[in-house]
């Protein structure tokens, strides 16, 4: 098992291009794979209440399988348990499913339920950065989710650590965020997908100022997918919140500043801008992500 610890940003329309212009990777030699992925669960979703993800992934002529964890985390940093191992095909390998830490306490029978449920396909540019003992992998997923006849685009970047401390993570969003319009997401693609194949978005609830930018983040995910209007309330609303609470992880002025700014742009279209990218990355970096991530 290896901890994934990854930041995840939604990007713009324009953004991808923006990303490959940037000084920190445009001198860069970046690597593209296409990847196509089934993810797996239960007809009841068995899986994805205990906060797990299953996928196959086809990754040029090699098959891997996947399990993730519950994720730690928020403001679109995320810590996840994740096991890897490429297997034959071209089915689940159900045998090192079972052997596997988070599925010795569940029935076998479980497993011999799980169905395909959906699928991501996306092409994945690649960038490698790495200095003074840092080393992190720059992802830009392009693709869709797909459930039944339903679709929704993938957009994002994946800054993941290989080795460092997580701050650099933040610092090279925050390089980034300069040029290019990005925010913070705490949904992944296999929440989206269930999401998308239930027909449904659920908002977790605020009540501290982890809670409440966890649940702004969540509300503009769905908003990204769904196009409806009444989830950029939402967001709003929780950016109003957050601005309001007398926490201590906002005892600075300007952090409250930021969580105004952000809902008064939630106000009109054409929000996600680089300046809104920066101020959301700085509350999230400030604000403590310890909360459980789908």
């Amino acid at each position: 098992m290896a901890d994934e610890i990854e930041l995840k940003l939604a990007l713009g329309d324009e953004a991808p291009e923006a990303l490959r212009r940037h000084p920190r990777l445009a001198g860069l030699t970046s690597t593209v794979t296409r990847l196509g992925n089934t993810y797996y669960d239960t007809p009841q979703g068995e899986l994805e209440r205990a906060r797990m993800a299953l996928r196959l992934r086809r990754a040029d002529d090699r098959l891997l399988q996947t399990l993730k964890t519950r994720g730690q985390g928020g403001g679109g940093l995320s810590t996840r348990g994740e096991w890897e191992w490429q297997v034959p095909g071209p089915g689940l390998d159900l045998e090192g499913l079972a052997a596997l830490p988070p599925m010795a306490e569940r029935d076998f029978g479980l497993l011999e339920r799980l169905v395909p449920c959906f699928t991501t396909d996306f092409v994945r540019e690649t960038w490698w950065l790495e200095a003074e003992g840092v080393a992190l992998e720059v992802a830009l997923d392009l693709g869709e989710i797909r459930a039944g006849n339903r679709a929704v685009a993938i957009r994002e970047l994946e800054l993941e650590l290989k080795a460092g401390e997580p701050a650099v993570l933040w610092s090279l969003a925050e390089a980034l965020a300069d040029t290019v319009a990005l925010r913070p997401s705490d949904t992944s693609k296999a929440a989206r997908g269930g999401a998308l194949l239930d027909g449904r978005w659920t908002l977790p609830k605020g009540t501290t100022s982890t809670a409440w930018l966890h649940r702004a983040t969540v509300a503009l995910d769905a908003l990204a997918d769904t196009g409806q209007p009444a989830w950029r309330g939402e967001a709003r609303r929780a950016f109003q919140q957050l601005a309001e609470l007398g926490d201590d992880a906002l005892d600075d002025g300007a952090l409250r500043d930021d969580a105004r700014a952000l809902a008064a742009a939630l106000g009109g279209e054409g929000w996600l801008t680089p300046a809104f990218g920066r101020r959301m990355l700085r509350l999230a970096r400030r604000v403590p992500g310890d909360i459980d991530l789908a």
